[in-house]
């Protein structure tokens, strides 16, 4: 199970922090994720980090903003968001893979385990 924590309001131009944390396995070997679903709008891919060399990749709407990390001896996983904009409120997803190809990597069906979602909203 993954378990996404940090969300809450913050006024645009703050800064928040995500974690994920998995109970019961280790995210050693799985490619992480940070997805985000908006009202009415499909989930999107927000970053993600690799288990083979640990480089992130990130959408083009948050790099420069929002950093990606990952620690497998704790197995967690966080995102952090500076520079919020109105726009980045949605519900995030922390999600993992364990087989996923490099075509894949910003596809939501690619990723065997989620978690519930965290709320961030962005104040204008």
């Amino acid at each position: 199970q993954l378990q996404a924590s940090g969300g809450g309001l913050v006024q645009a131009g703050g800064s928040l922090r995500l974690s994920c944390a998995a109970s019961g396995r280790t995210f050693s070997g799985y490619t992480l994720g940070w997805f985000r679903q908006a009202i009415g709008k499909e989930r999107e891919f927000v970053a993600g980090i690799r288990s083979t060399n640990s480089n992130p990749f990130y959408a083009d709407s948050v790099k420069g903003r929002f950093t990606i990390s990952r620690d497998n001896a704790k197995s967690t996983l966080t995102l952090q968001m500076n520079s919020l904009q109105p726009e980045d409120t949605a519900v995030y997803y922390c999600a993992a893979s364990r087989t996923i190809i490099l075509s894949n990597l910003r596809v939501p069906s690619a990723y065997n385990y989620w978690g519930q979602g965290t709320l961030v909203t962005v104040s204008s």
